[in-house]
This record gives C-alpha cells, structure tokens and sequence, in this order.
C-alpha cells in the first residue's frame, strides 16, 4: 500500500470515529468532552457516563477514547469508572490527586489485589449542580 493510500485510509478512520480531524486540531467533541472535566471541582468526580450524558452526545466509551488521547492537559482523574475503580496503570498517579484534593475513598479489602483503594462514588460523584451546561 503506497504513503498516499495509508495517509488517506488514516483520514478516512479518524473522520469516520469523530475523534481526529487532523494531527494538530482537536476534535470539537473532544474539546467539549474536555472542557467538563475542567468543570468538575476538585475532590470530586464524574464518570465516562456522566459525561456523555452531560454533553448529550457520545457515551461512556467515546468519552473514554478522548480522555485516553486527550486528557493528559486536563484533571483527567476526575473521570472515572462508574464502579469507582482506578484507571489501570495510573492507579498511584491518581491517588495521589485523590488524596491531595480529599476525594472520598473506599480503602480495599485485604484480598484486592495490591489493596489498591476505590473512588467512594456515592460521595465523590458531582452532577454538575450550581453549573450551566447549555441545557
């Protein structure tokens, strides 16, 4: 396959996911996927659902694929697993912010694996009160 062929068939899966538009410009659903997780106070969290659902477009896993291309620039920590798991290979990382910022935090039991602590989601989950979001 020639440069030109795989350049284009690259265009056409990024135009295709939504989520490349060209090599140095954001995606706009990424620029506003981005800008809620600005949003979320610090010690608080949302999940890859919420997300979605605060925007009304995409859902859980297209919230997912931008944070894991795009959020390195945003308190990406704050975007979490519904079930309040750390994001695998980043867990110390994150609860370092966790614990920095006060999130609220379920310790692990003893047989958990590297006793790694949950988000207490019941405590930490924000739904964007007191904020408008264009509703």
């Amino acid at each position: 396959m020639s440069r030109e062929s795989k350049e284009r068939n690259s265009k056409e899966r990024g135009a295709e996911d939504g989520l490349r538009d060209g090599a140095d410009e954001l995606p706009e659903y990424a620029e506003r996927v981005l800008e809620v997780a600005e949003l979320i106070p610090s010690g608080r969290v949302m999940t890859y659902g919420d997300v979605a659902e605060w925007l009304e477009e995409g859902g859980p896993r297209q919230v997912g694929r931008v944070m894991a291309l795009y959020g390195g620039a945003v308190p990406w920590w704050r975007v979490v697993r519904a079930d309040g798991v750390l994001l695998p290979g980043h867990e110390l990382r994150a609860l370092g912010h966790y614990r920095e910022e006060g999130t609220p935090l379920r310790e692990a039991a003893r047989s958990a694996e590297g006793h790694v602590p949950r988000i207490d989601m019941a405590r930490a989950r924000w739904d964007g009160g007191g904020q408008d979001h264009g509703r």
